[in-house]
């Protein structure tokens, strides 16, 4: 039998329909996966398992009377800490909410019971989503399954090391500043980051219970998973409009235009020449591109015309300070957290790369925000998406890296971190490949490519159209069967 905590999820639901296995053995298996190593992973922060049990029974005994409740039928989840979960504990790693349970479900969450999944507990992140490592002041840091001395990213760092260790086939995210691709890359799965509004965010912290809703802009939920083909299930489960949340528009899913991989135009960066990536990712990312062209693939390196790394991260920025601003209570704990946090961006890192991932810059528009200030940022914003969309018009979809480092050994949040003998500072490492496409709101996908010497996971990020989700899988499909490098960390298998 297949080993079923290493299965993808559209592989164990057809299992479980087909009576291969039951829903029940299945959840077993993942709780004893669970029970096994988690204590080295730290990856699910809040376990659900007698709940999971008796609604695997009931999966079972439905597929006897021949009902079925949908495509996930009697599949285990996880779903990340950052979504509510009616009965179960929600806290985004935030100490005020420890004993926060919801008495509702977020809407994807709710979507994903009613296509038969069955949520096993909740995955461990960055508090409040806030980082590129998942530490938080209320559960142990997560570990990376690759090298437990390693961050697995933030802040969907439990979704990814849940996913990567066997702890989980599928697991939900959401993604700001790149909080589900940078753990893929660095964990080595599979990241989803949708068209921004695509999906609804109802249920989602980093809003505080009882705060206004202001991550309007950039925020999207996604999935993190072990195939193309599950994030393209859940995807297809979880998007679409929501009465919860009017702003999602009802643009039906496209379809695909079924072209092979060598009638694609693809576009190609293997590094931002403001801030090179570490030699191992540009190594891995020439290798892709020599693959896929020997596969028959037109591939041309490409940037896109006043493509300006300073002007995105400035204008992010911004964004990101004005729509933050309101997120979550003024108090003595956020204020001192913020403050570490602009510090670090400020003073670490080398002095050329610093102003890009300096956030203390913003530091007079989140005291001080204005109305005026933030309709002139989207105005911004709208100019720079429409710029985006035809530069990307002749292109299928244009790869580039995901982050300028592999996973880093654990550190202080926002710590600089050296990349070949150089030290960046934190925000420009992790996040200067990513929130270009957060600030565009354009769809991106992550698979695993490669290893570097030390065994750590490279991914290659694949971008495309907003609003072409479909076309998007179905070509990172393509790709991954070309340069697509899946593997189960060993002391995990």
């Amino acid at each position: 039998m297949t080993n079923l905590t290493f299965a993808p999820a559209h592989q164990l639901a057809r299992m479980i329909r087909d009576r291969q296995v039951s829903s029940l053995e299945v959840v077993e298996a993942y709780l004893a996966q669970i029970s096994h190593h988690n204590a080295q992973l730290n990856a699910i922060c809040t376990l659900d398992a007698k709940n999971a049990r008796s609604r695997a029974q009931e999966a079972d005994l439905a597929l006897d009377r021949g009902e079925n409740w949908g495509r996930l039928h009697g599949v285990p989840i996880t779903v990340k800490d950052i979504f509510e979960t009616a009965n179960l504990r929600t806290t985004a790693g935030y100490v005020p909410l420890k004993d926060y349970i919801p008495s509702q479900d977020a809407t994807i969450v709710a979507r994903l019971k009613t296509a038969g999944a069955i949520v096993l507990g909740k995955s461990n992140m960055a508090e409040l989503g806030g980082d590129y490592q998942s530490t938080n002041s209320l559960f142990p840091r997560v570990n990376n399954p690759w090298n437990l001395e390693c961050t697995p990213g933030g802040s969907s760092g439990g979704s990814a090391a849940a996913v990567a260790a066997g702890l989980s086939p599928l697991d939900l995210g959401n993604d700001f500043g790149g909080s589900i691709r940078q753990p893929a890359h660095f964990c080595g799965v599979y990241g989803l980051k949708p068209t921004d509004r695509r999906i609804s965010t109802a249920g989602a912290i980093p809003e505080v219970p009882g705060m206004p809703i202001c991550l309007r802009q950039m925020m999207t939920v996604g999935c993190l998973a072990r195939s193309i083909a599950d994030l393209q299930l859940c995807f297809e489960i979880i998007a679409g409009a929501d009465p919860r949340r009017p702003d999602v528009p009802p643009i039906p899913l496209d379809t695909p235009s079924g072209k092979s991989l060598t009638d694609l135009k693809i576009a190609w960066s293997d590094e931002w020449a403001e801030v090179p990536v570490a030699a191992e990712i540009k190594s891995a990312m020439v290798a892709s591109a020599d693959k896929l062209t020997a596969a028959g693939a037109k591939i041309d390196r490409w940037l896109p015309p006043n493509f300006n790394l300073s002007e995105i991260f400035e204008l992010y920025g911004r964004m990101a300070a004005y729509v933050n601003r309101y997120a979550q209570p003024i108090d003595p704990y956020t204020l001192r957290h913020s403050a570490e946090l602009l510090w670090r961006t400020a003073t670490q890192g080398d002095k050329q790369l610093r102003p890009l991932g300096n956030y203390s810059r913003f530091l007079t528009t989140m005291l001080n925000p204005s109305l005026q200030g933030y309709f002139q940022a989207l105005t911004e914003r709208d100019r720079f998406i429409a710029q985006m969309d035809a530069d990307l018009e002749p292109w299928d979809i244009w790869i580039c890296p995901v982050a300028a480092t592999t996973a880093f050994t654990h550190r202080p949040a926002w710590s600089a971190i050296d990349i070949d003998g150089r030290a960046y500072p934190h925000a420009t490492a992790n996040g200067i490949y990513l929130v270009p496409f957060n600030l565009s709101g354009h769809p991106a996908v992550v698979i695993p490519i490669d290893r570097t010497q030390a065994g750590l996971p490279i991914g290659l990020q694949i971008v495309g159209k907003r609003w072409r989700e479909m076309e998007l899988l179905s070509i990172a499909t393509e790709i991954d069967r070309v340069v697509g490098d899946l593997q189960h960390p060993p002391m995990f298998s």
